[in-house]
């Protein structure tokens, strides 16, 4: 049998494509895959899910719930995951009759940091200092050198989650008593300079494709603010860390969007940080700044459609919107002053269909567009003056 006949047919717009999870990056999914002609449908549990409530199908159903996976099967002809956290079990078990991309194999190892971090390893990408605490034992025999570090559960951490500064040993061992002596990763701070995300979609067939790299700030563990292009790459990071996530993502034999984020240090040096299986909150720009998105790229990679090079026609700024601009003047919500956004230049206001608001939560972004990115940060800074939100 000829690789060629193993590969995944080409699934043309009318046909119907499922995502598990329905948050804000499903309901983005949903209207790429609309926009091309293609019926959606999404399996959550929550009634008022963002994708939810804009799919043509909604299976309310939990992740592992047999006769919701069996629907979406049965609803759909080839399924994404929104949310990295949607558990590997539930993909293999739609994997057995549909498409899945990306696969229960790959979502596995992003799902666990220490399967992470070795993968990382074997692609020959290197990542920070770590150790793997389990027990007490491992505990004890933590590396002083290891610190000062971060403490991490080894699964289920996103959005600064789970997730301990640590000076010493004695703070070493409070931090994991407060996570309940959950299997976590010790990590070494290192000396940063500034963080990147390369964001690369592949197909089946191993066609590579990437964005611009974006350059990101990051608030309490949660993506504030991104800029395109990078206002500090060099051509040797740009070209290394582009060079690392396609190796990543291929000796995974991965399908569809993958993001890699990338600590730059200080001495110039570059360490991969972590991934996410999916679309990501620092490609969120890519709607409004460049001819295809990142959303469209996971709608070409399960469908098999030709992966194209995004092209980045506008420097962008994007601006995460917190729940808490909602609760700027006390307990009482109040919604932000729109009326002032949409009176700036190339301003893109993308909020979430989430019903309530709450402190942390991600209701929006908001990307600012301009002919140059001196341009568009000068915007983006008349932004955040009108939101309350910390200049960067």
């Amino acid at each position: 049998m000829s690789v060629e006949s193993t590969l995944p047919s080409f699934i043309a717009p009318g046909a119907t494509l499922g995502v598990m999870g329905g948050g804000q990056l499903g309901r983005m999914f949903v209207h790429a895959a609309q926009q091309m002609g293609y019926h959606t449908a999404v399996l959550d549990s929550d009634a008022d899910s963002p994708a939810g409530l804009v799919a043509q199908h909604h299976v309310r159903a939990g992740y592992l719930d047999e006769q919701g996976l069996a629907e979406l099967s049965l609803l759909s002809a080839a399924v994404t995951t929104e949310f990295e956290n949607v558990p590997a079990q539930a993909l293999a078990t739609l994997g057995k009759s549909r498409s899945v991309a990306p696969a229960a194999d790959a979502v596995a190892i992003c799902q666990d940091r220490m399967a992470e971090k070795a993968h990382f390893l074997k692609c020959g990408v290197p990542c920070a200092p770590h150790a793997l605490i389990e027990t007490e034992v491992q505990l004890a025999a933590v590396d002083v050198g290891l610190l000062p570090g971060i403490l991490k559960t080894a699964r289920l951490g996103y959005d600064g989650k789970g997730q301990v500064r640590v000076r010493t040993k004695d703070e070493l061992a409070q931090a994991w008593a407060s996570l309940k002596q959950a299997p976590c990763v010790l990590e070494k701070m290192l000396p940063l300079a500034y963080e990147v995300s390369v964001i690369v979609a592949r197909g089946a067939n191993g066609e590579v494709v990437h964005f611009p790299l974006q350059q990101n700030l990051h608030r309490d563990g949660i993506l504030a603010v991104t800029q395109v292009p990078s206002p500090d790459l060099t051509p040797e990071v740009q070209q290394r860390a582009i060079e690392w996530a396609e190796r990543i993502a291929s000796t995974m034999s991965y399908v569809g969007v993958l993001c890699v984020e990338f600590f730059v240090l200080a001495d110039g040096g570059v360490v991969a940080n972590e991934m996410a299986p999916r679309p990501h909150n620092s490609g969120h720009y890519s709607i409004d700044a460049c001819d295809v998105s990142q959303f469209d790229l996971q709608v070409r990679a399960m469908t098999a459609s030709p992966l194209v090079a995004p092209r980045l026609h506008s420097p962008a700024v994007m601006l995460n919107l917190l729940g808490d601009l909602w609760f700027l003047d006390g307990d009482a919500e109040v919604t932000p002053p729109w009326d002032r956004i949409f009176a700036l230049p190339g301003a893109h206001l993308h909020l979430y269909g989430k019903t309530s608001a709450r402190r942390g939560r991600k209701m929006g972004h908001l990307t600012i567009t301009a002919a140059t990115a001196d341009e568009a940060r000068a915007t983006a800074l008349k932004a955040c003056a009108v939101l309350g939100l910390a200049a960067f």
